[in-house]
């Protein structure tokens, strides 16, 4: 599996920042928490799965209602 150039790597901070969310209310969307999403902010890998769904949300495969309805 090839590896992620650094210029790949998602600026999730810069992401949440642009939406007016703070570490816990935009990390808590995909089911991770404050302290976790503190991390992938820090440049910690995402997992594959977190990875896709957040692809398939800022897509708009997947809308805030379906993340908010997600067990």
């Amino acid at each position: 599996m090839a590896k992620r150039k650094k210029s790949e790597v998602p600026n999730f901070a810069s992401e949440r920042k642009s939406l007016g969310l703070n570490q816990k209310d935009y990390w808590e969307r995909y089911g991770v928490t404050q302290s976790g999403g503190s991390r992938y902010e820090s440049g910690r890998p995402t997992p594959r799965p977190l990875a896709i769904l957040m692809r398939l949300h800022k897509a708009g495969k997947i809308t805030e209602m379906d993340l908010a309805s997600a067990p």
